[in-house]
């Protein structure tokens, strides 16, 4: 395996960030390639040693690097600044990411800056663990009010000791003061306790205050208008230039020490001002930054130098590999494969550390086996870090040298470790509510590997190493909750053809990772879960019905334990009901086994266990499972330990406790419910208030933090572009990107053209998805929705289409003769975000035509869309409902005019083009270059024309047609002085609301 650096000293040079090996203490230097990276974000190696330039002034030493973030046209590289070791397997130690810094890329002196605050923080810190005494500060540990982990002016202590006139001036401004109530409370802060430490100090509200309301700190907002600054100096510029003046701006005139803005291109300057989106990234950047590094410092990002963790112990790569830890990492759990993929480019492979997010922790424990009893005494146990690496330390020794006894001999002390690993997939990652079920391509939200290993702490190859392993994820149908409710009701989506496709496909890949699967629901079977779980055993039962996973007869194993119902009035001991169901199954798996580096035995099978968040309920019956399994590990060792009721096996509870804690607080931002069961195996009332008060937290973060982090989440994994910002910004929310939307909308345009256009011989033009009011007849009727539009010879089809039953609502047909003109030009709609208002990108059409009596009208479908069954219909979801949507096309088809029309009467469509560049990644990469909104208009405009010119030429001669070209009219439609009139009170104060507390 390539070696990695292991230690990185980062300095500022003019011309960009070095990144040196740093050597171990008291070794010679290191042979490593040390790297450059420009002010651009460009990668590259350096052939001579820098570190001793005087253009260095502060340099600073890290870890790792976690990547490159980059958004728009500014870059920051991502260090890891401070760790913790939390386990140790086979002598390689597995650290938790416990600090990052985040360093521009802009100029010399910001990143200097970056540099020395990020220096001072960690000497702080030193120092406090040194001390073993925790500093007071303003800013918390896990906060950051600039790019790096800063300390204030305040906090932070000098790099030179202070003179003696400097010592004598500050004790006479001290002498000269003057005490008042204002000055004790507000200057003196600290000596009034806490409370009145963060209440009357600005920094006490721009760091836990502020971040938990929502709120940016006073220095954000202050980089908020130095970007906006900058941004203006730039525009200044450009405007002067254009003008022809031979002024400049200062930051023009500074050059290279004018920031990030002086040092643009023309074209990126040009980019600016041509895209509004960038001004909104610009003023977003310090919330992304402060985002991005809470994310990445919040203990939930594994690495090792040395080890792959992303791989289970039957898939680890034996022997010795000359390949780079990150091409055998699992790219399932590489989760900072994106922003590390410029170092990757560069081929700076000794840079490139994977991280896993998930948990790693470890138990070591001692067993006193008598042969005169049944039962083994668990004799001593070891839960902190330090105490378990420090176990494996002193077992390195050989069993015959330390006097212990072999593993199958069955008698005296015998010591083992518990290591426990889970492994969060990258695949449709995110938050609570706003990453639920299955995507087109099979991925689960939330899908966690969690593999349980059993060894003895010195790792010998000689003695038995046994892996069990176990797998948790959403329930595999498209649906979605809303987070604005405590029980929100699950809505499915999709057709049947789709969900059972993404079905299909999310067992197929589990079974191609793990072999046999068995699934465990535990989802109400009353209530709010019981559509969702219905649905779920369905699919499973369809699944098994149609050949298995893998249409040889490869069944799943369904059991669905209605958890609430079975363990009602906290008896979470009646999980044992379903550990008799499931045990059967367990052992026919079995698991790994492995001795003297060989493969004696293989799992062949995994349990997928689910609730509605696949954490709480969850993490209950996958530490039962553990636990049995551990168990039999023992029992083949001829040990036997009870689990479940011996008090000293209480490090086994809290090594799961601590599991389920972690991948909740990644998921739902607070600790796991039911932990107090989990840690003892006992639930009282203080564990249930304790619930409660966990399920409020939960409740916040839903529907106040979430959006943004989201919108993070799938940025740095390469989800999203940095379009994503824009659109939270205009909306205050974020999309799931479950669906190719691309793929979506065009088999929306199919399914309509296949519904609505009845005579073979009418020739369809061409489709297009477009945005249109709610009402007929409107331009102004909100909110909005997507629409399809057909062209055909004849006539327009315009379609209002059920996205989530993917059904044709309704439809209506204009014949082309009766096309009176069309209208093209600006259609603004909102003015509360700027995107809303941008006068090149809020276009649309009209379609103004005359219907008369012999017109067809609005065909409207009237039978239910979505599929329901009645209650206590045993027949599977496939049984009939190729029948019903048959009958249902025909409703649409058959269904009469909406309305009479007793005489002609002039109507229109109102039509506006949907952005044309998704924030989805994969729809960014495959078209570079898509037609703008006004182009997209412009287009359909004359296409439309087009074929009514011709319809027209073509078409016998009637009283209601017209002669003569079809006209295009271009004029505003809504300008924003008419939109900004016709926008309410009420609706710009919720949108600064939404702004205030998500933006």
């Amino acid at each position: 395996m390539l070696g990695l650096t292991r230690r990185i000293v980062i300095f500022a040079a003019i011309d960009g960030l070095i990144l040196q090996p740093a050597p171990p203490r008291n070794h010679p230097p290191t042979t490593q390639q040390a790297i450059k990276i420009d002010y651009k974000g460009n990668v590259s190696p350096l052939l001579k040693d820098r570190r001793d330039e005087d253009t260095a002034p502060a340099s600073l030493e890290v870890h790792g690097i976690v990547g490159l973030l980059k958004i728009a046209s500014s870059s920051f590289l991502i260090s890891i600044s401070r760790r913790q070791q939390v386990a140790q397997i086979r002598g390689r130690p597995i650290y938790v990411i416990t600090d990052v810094t985040l360093i521009p890329l802009s100029s010399q002196a910001d990143a200097n800056k970056a540099i020395t605050q990020a220096r001072e923080s960690l000497q702080k810190h030193s120092r406090a663990e040194g001390t073993g005494e925790e500093l007071e500060s303003d800013t918390s540990d896990d906060e950051s009010v600039t790019y790096a982990d800063t300390a204030t002016h305040e906090d932070s202590l000098p790099s030179t000791p202070p003179t003696e006139e400097d010592i004598q001036s500050t004790a006479a401004t001290k002498r000269e003061r003057r005490s008042s109530i204002a000055e004790d409370v507000v200057v003196k802060k600290g000596a009034y306790g806490r409370f009145a430490d963060r209440w009357f100090s600005k920094k006490g509200w721009s760091t836990e205050g502020r971040r938990k309301l929502g709120m940016s700190s006073e220095e954000e907002l202050n980089h908020q208008q130095e970007l906006r600054n900058s941004l203006t100096a730039v525009q200044s510029n450009h405007g002067a230039a254009e003008d022809g003046t031979p002024e400049k701006s200062e930051a023009v005139e500074a050059g290279t020490s004018g920031g990030k803005d002086a040092d643009q291109s023309p074209a990126e300057i040009e980019k600016v001002l041509e895209d509004p989106s960038q001004d909104v990234m610009a003023s977003m950047m310090p919330k992304i930054i402060r985002t991005t590094r809470l994310y990445f410092s919040s203990r939930s990002f594994f690495y090792s130098y040395d080890y792959d963790i992303s791989h289970s112990l039957s898939k680890q790569t034996t022997g010795h590999s000359s390949l780079p830890l990150f091409k055998l990492f699992d790219p399932l759990y590489f989760w900072n494969q994106h922003v590390i993929q410029p170092f990757i480019e560069a081929g700076q492979h000794s840079y490139v550390l994977p991280l896993l997010q998930g948990f790693v922790g470890q138990r070591a424990f001692s067993v006193n086996v008598s042969p005169d009893t049944e039962q083994s005494a668990i004799v001593d146990a070891a839960s902190k870090p330090e105490d378990v690496i420090a176990a494996q330390n002193d077992a390195t020794e050989p069993a015959e040298a330390s006097g212990k006894p072999d593993l199958e001999k069955g008698e005296g002390r015998k010591d083992f470790l518990l290591t426990l690993i889970s492994r969060r997939s990258t695949k449709r990652a995110g938050l609570r509510y706003l990453r639920r079920g299955v995507d087109d391509e099979g991925n689960a939200a939330n899908s966690v590997e969690t593999e349980q290993i059993l060894s003895t702490p010195s790792w010998r190859s000689s003695e038995k190493i046994f892996s069990f392993t176990q797998y948790r994820g959403s329930i595999p149908l498209f649906f979605s909750q809303s987070p604005f409710s405590f029980k929100p009701m699950p809505t499915l989506h999709g057709s049947q053809e789709t969900n059972t496709q993404a079905f299909r496909q999310h067992f197929s890949n589990l079974a191609s990772r793990y072999g046999g699967i068995a699934c465990a629901s535990l989802v109400d079977k009353h209530g709010t879960e019981a559509k969702i779980g219905s649905a779920y055993e369905q699919h499973a039962n369809l699944l098994n019905d149609i050949g298995g996973v893998d249409g040889k007869g490869m069944r799943i194993s369904f059991h669905w334990f209605d958890f609430h119902a079975v363990c009602r009035g906290m008896k979470f001991e009646n999980v044992s009901q379903l550990m008799e169901i499931l045990g059967p199954t367990l052992s026919s798996f079995g698991w790994t086994v492995t001795q003297h580096d060989q493969l004696l035995q293989r799992q062949s099978g995994i349990l997928r266990t689910n609730c509605m968040d696949c954490l709480d309920r969850t993490n209950v019956v996958q530490s039962a499972c553990a636990r049995h399994a551990l168990e039999q590990q023992l029992g083949s060792l001829h040990i036997a330990i009870d689990l479940q009721h011996d008090p000293s096996t209480s490090w086994f509870n809290t090594l799961w406790a601590d599991n389920g804690d972690a991948i909740s607080k990644q998921y739902a931002g607070t600790a796991a419910l039911k932990g107090d069961f989990t840690r003892t195996r006992k639930r009282n009332i203080g564990g249930a208030l304790t619930d409660f008060g966990l399920t409020l937290s939960r409740y916040y973060n839903n529907i106040v933090n979430d959006y943004f982090t989201q919108a993070v989440i799938d940025y740095l994994l390469g989800k999203a572009t940095d379009q994503v910002f824009a659109d939270f910004e205009a909306d205050m929310m974020s999309r799931d990107h479950a669906i190719d939307i691309r793929k979506v909308r065009q088999a929306a345009i199919d399914r309509s053209a296949e519904i609505c256009v009845e005579e073979a011989d009418e020739g369809l033009v061409g489709g297009w998805t477009l945005s249109c009011p709610t009402k007929a007849n409107s331009l102004r009727a909100t909110p909005f929705e997507e629409c399809v539009l057909l062209l055909t010879e004849r006539a327009l089809y315009f379609v209002r289409f059920d996205w989530t039953t993917e059904k044709v609502r309704e439809f209506e047909r204009v014949e082309l003769g009766r096309v009176e003109r069309l209208v093209k030009g600006v259609y603004v709609t909102s003015t509360l975000a700027k995107r809303h208002t941008d006068e090149r990108r809020n276009v649309g059409f009209v379609v103004i035509f005359e219907v008369g009596e012999e017109d067809e009208g609005v065909r409207v479908n009237t039978r239910s869309l979505a599929n329901e069954r009645k209650e206590g219909e045993e027949d599977g979801p496939g049984k009939g409902v190729e029948e019903e949507d048959e009958q249902q096309d025909k409703d649409t088809k058959s269904e009469g005019k909406a309305e009479k029309v007793t005489e002609m009467e002039k109507r229109f469509l109102a039509f506006k083009a949907l952005p044309p560049r998704s924030a989805v990644a994969t729809v960014q990469s495959e078209d570079n270059d898509p037609k703008s909104e006004m182009e997209m208009v412009t287009m359909l405009c004359d296409e439309i024309k087009r074929v009514a010119d011709s319809a027209r030429k073509t078409a016998s001669a009637t009283t209601s047609e017209r002669e003569g070209g079809l006209e295009i009219e271009e004029r505003d439609i809504i300008s924003v002085a008419e939109a900004k009139k016709s926008t309410g009170y009420l609706e710009q104060i919720g949108y600064s609301m939404k702004k205030l507390v998500w933006g």
